[in-house]
């Protein structure tokens, strides 16, 4: 593999045995297979090194100003939305794990809350549900779900269309706009939407079924967006006077029977 992580083709290695083998003929075909075994050794060596080095997710990279916001044996500083169902999250080592006990929207909280912020997280479904992170989520007065908010969906899979990877708008009394993944949806003050396309964004198959998936969520004014495994899921940017600029981060379940597991969970500030 060379420096962009693209994979050595065979023309390649085919290229070094020719240099190998024109070099001069006092060196002695025993001398010749000894560099040529030697030479393979070390570009494997070297493909290997690159692999692991530019192959790495961006997300994982610098970790300066985040904390943790898990300690990996207690729920402290975290609670569930509503109350009553606190029993369908628990603990067990080291991981997060939500246990869906009906069908409803059931949250856990974390206790601050925040405006502009990098969160870093890592996930696993171990079966089908509807899961995600609510961000700055509000209470919802009307009483009709737990919050209001913007909602960074890892769930569904099979269940709607780029649904997975989307961005969902959690709303009572104001439009809930698509921005399914792969799509960067921008929202001016009047609420008129347009979209793009967002260039090799997430796609189903870089999802690691029933493994660990890596998710980063950027909050940054009136601008959100987030990945997984290091690629765009989508994002929007909300101009009008309606958007949340504060509130609560929220794990999710939504169905009866599902689970899914949370670890690794970092906060950044950046306001």
């Amino acid at each position: 593999m060379n420096k962009n992580g693209t994979a050595f083709s065979p023309g390649y290695f085919r290229f070094s045995r020719f240099a190998i083998s024109a070099e001069p003929n006092h060196l002695g075909s025993m001398m010749c297979q000894i560099s040529r075994v030697l030479l393979l050794g070390y570009l494997v060596f070297w493909h290997i090194s690159a692999t692991s080095i530019f192959g790495q997710d961006s997300s994982n990279v610098d970790e300066s100003g985040f904390r943790s916001i898990f300690d990996g044996k207690t729920l402290d500083g975290w609670r569930s939305v509503p109350k009553k169902n606190q029993t369908d999250w628990s603990i067990r080592e080291g991981k997060i794990i939500g246990k869906g006990s009906q069908n409803k929207l059931v949250y856990l909280v974390w206790k601050e809350e925040v405006a502009d912020f990098e969160l870093k997280m890592q996930y696993r479904l171990i079966t089908k549900g509807n899961s995600g992170v609510e961000i700055r989520s509000q209470i919802d007065r009307s009483g009709k779900r737990p919050f209001v908010g913007y909602h960074a969906d890892f769930g569904h899979i099979g269940i709607g269309d780029n649904v997975l990877g989307a961005w969902d708008f959690h709303f009572v009394k104001r439009k809930e706009y698509l921005c399914k993944r792969g799509t960067n949806l921008v929202i001016d003050a009047m609420g008129k939407e347009s979209r793009t396309r967002i260039d090799d964004s997430l796609t189903i198959n870089d999802i690691h079924s029933r493994n660990w998936n890596r998710l980063h969520i950027i909050a940054d004014g009136n601008r959100c967006w987030f990945s997984i495994n290091g690629k765009a899921a989508s994002e929007f940017t909300d101009q009008t006077s309606e958007r949340l600029k504060k509130g609560w981060i929220g794990l999710q379940i939504h169905d009866a029977g599902m689970i899914v597991e949370f670890k690794d969970i970092r906060l950044k500030k950046r306001d």
